[in-house]
């Protein structure tokens, strides 16, 4: 399917209404997997890709032009609306300018933007802060010029909770929709009561929720948060931290057994193989092989 049509279905779905639940993608594998288990749409978190890709945390250290490749690795795996973190934009407005244009470009149908000063740090991260408002609202003003399809989407997030109250960061978030945001997104609420402030706040365009399993905002169950009026609920790290604990417990057994076989905490060749699409490679060598 071509991008600018995945983009017009998913902008559609989330017209439609009802919350879409959507994992984070740390690479090409996870984003299959994520397509075979029949979500809706998947998320390229910027945390993700520098704890997987760096081994480093999130910080800032994570560029354009990794975001960008990861993007289009990730594209060329699945028809699934992708969702980008490019953290504040890599810049002032003119850098967005550009971070939307390239993450367009590159598969993206909706690019994630925030308000924090550079580097930017986890959202659930202490030491926040963010830039003020006019330059704020310019780098979203420069997201929505920037865009070449009207069906790629703006997601514009304030962590402003952290250094300034949720009420500041409600009223930030009204002032990116009144930019041209097509989505928003409250970082780190703290309390059930603040979760459900938003959309009531924010009604009429819809809201991203981040649910970060160890993070800052209580973990609320997918139908309340529909019902309460949310768009996205994202759960950016979950394939990550999965990853991480499958990792450890495969490798500490490894380490004191000396041995693994299939038997062991592992996926089957099999299942590997599949993930990847061996056989269509496979049918495509013979296809192509000389006569």
């Amino acid at each position: 399917m071509l991008t600018h049509e995945i983009n017009k279905a998913f902008r559609a779905r989330l017209a439609q209404g009802g919350a879409v639940l959507m994992p984070g993608a740390a690479n090409a594998l996870a984003a299959r997997v994520i397509d075979g288990l029949g979500f809706e749409a998947l998320y390229i978190s910027g945390a993700g890709l520098t704890n997987t890709y760096l081994g480093m945390p999130d910080l800032g250290f994570i560029s354009l032009p990794e975001i960008a490749q990861h993007t289009a690795a990730i594209r060329n795996t699945t028809d699934l609306p992708i969702v980008v973190d490019a953290d504040t934009g890599f810049g002032n407005a003119l850098n967005v300018h550009h971070t939307v244009r390239m993450l367009e470009r590159a598969g993206a149908s909706a690019i994630q933007l925030e308000d924090q000063v550079n580097p930017k740090r986890c959202g659930h991260f202490a030491g926040k802060d963010v830039v003020d408002l006019a330059e704020a609202r310019s780098r979203i003003k420069a997201a929505v010029d920037a865009r070449t399809d009207p069906n790629f989407q703006i997601v514009a997030r304030t962590d402003a909770r952290a250094a300034q109250g949720l009420n500041a960061a409600l009223d930030r978030a009204a002032a990116f929709i009144e930019d041209g945001a097509d989505i928003t997104f409250v970082e780190a609420p703290q309390s059930v009561d603040e979760i459900r402030a938003i959309p009531d706040r924010l009604s009429g365009t819809p809201q991203l929720i981040n649910l970060v399993v160890g993070g800052k905002t209580p973990i609320v169950d997918l139908a309340e948060l529909d019902q309460m009026g949310f768009g996205l609920v994202l759960y950016a790290n979950v394939a990550l931290q999965g990853a991480l604990k499958g990792m450890s417990d495969a490798l500490s057994l490894l380490k004191q057994d000396g041995r693994m076989d299939e038997s062991g905490p592992v996926a089957s060749f099999e299942l590997r193989q599949s993930s990847v699409l061996k056989d269509h490679y496979d049918a495509l060598e013979a296809r192509y092989a000389e006569d």
